[in-house]
């Protein structure tokens, strides 16, 4: 395809998504552009994506941020849409994409995305509305360094998009323990980064901290069995954090 042609590109980094990427590419094969940067998986996922681009690309992992930004640095389109590999674009939001990369004055677009856990799609526990900048003009945008939690900085106006951005964050028990293991990890090396310290009493103290504002002030506790399991599962992220930090001094 000719470059000039190349109004949005697509860009996601992946790392052993093949219980997600498929979703996520059939739900964006409209783009004119998709480019996809694995960090090493070792199920099927590169072939996986092989079928929907041929920009598939290998490179070592340094972080979010690091990784996004070298995905952002090999897009050509005018406009650029960054999605996770557990993301899909809905049909709505495809065509109120389409609509707004044609005529906007605006430089980036939050999105608002709703997150499902083991099944239920979370309306309370602070996850929902929960707008995330990811349609953005590519000379416009760049991304924090961050190792974890990284965010698109945009240099200009930004507006928010009506339509929503589906993200399965977790669809079963096991991705549950897979991601609260390396979510506790990058996040203890981010705050060692930091200068930060903790003890066994403030690893203790920030997950029943947690508990208590997504379960009772964030009010997950109506969403119900899948609110308590989400609730616990953040104050495991954050105790781990912290008892990992612990150990890292």
């Amino acid at each position: 395809m000719d470059k000039s042609n190349i109004k949005l590109s697509v860009i996601i980094i992946v790392k052993n998504e093949s219980l997600h990427i498929a979703r996520c590419l059939e739900s964006v094969v409209w783009a004119d552009e998709i480019i996809v940067l694995d960090s090493g998986s070792t199920d099927n996922t590169i072939e996986i994506c092989e079928r929907y681009t041929k920009r598939v690309y290998s490179t070592d992992w340094q972080g979010f941020g690091v990784q996004k930004q070298r995905a952002l640095d090999k897009a050509t389109g005018y406009w650029v849409l960054s999605i996770d590999a557990d993301e899909q674009v809905t049909a709505d939001l495809k065509s109120e994409i389409q609509q707004v990369i044609k005529k906007s004055q605006s430089d980036g677009f939050e999105i608002p995305r709703l997150s499902s856990y083991c099944g239920r799609n979370i309306k309370h526990a602070g996850w929902w509305p929960d707008y995330v900048l990811r349609l953005f003009k590519r000379e416009s945008g760049t991304f924090s360094p961050d190792l974890v939690h990284e965010r698109v900085i945009v240099n200009g106006r930004i507006a928010q998009l009506k339509h929503t951005l589906l993200h399965e964050a977790f669809i079963n028990s096991d991705e549950v323990l897979t991601k609260v293991n390396n979510y506790s990890t990058l996040g203890a090396k981010k705050l060692h980064d930091l200068g930060e310290t903790s003890t066994l009493k403030k690893a203790i103290l920030k997950g029943l901290w947690m508990f208590f504002r997504t379960y009772i002030l964030r009010a997950a506790f109506l969403d119900g069995k899948q609110g308590l399991m989400l609730a616990i599962s953040s104050a495991e992220v954050t105790y781990y954090k912290y008892v990992k930090l612990m150990q890292l001094q």
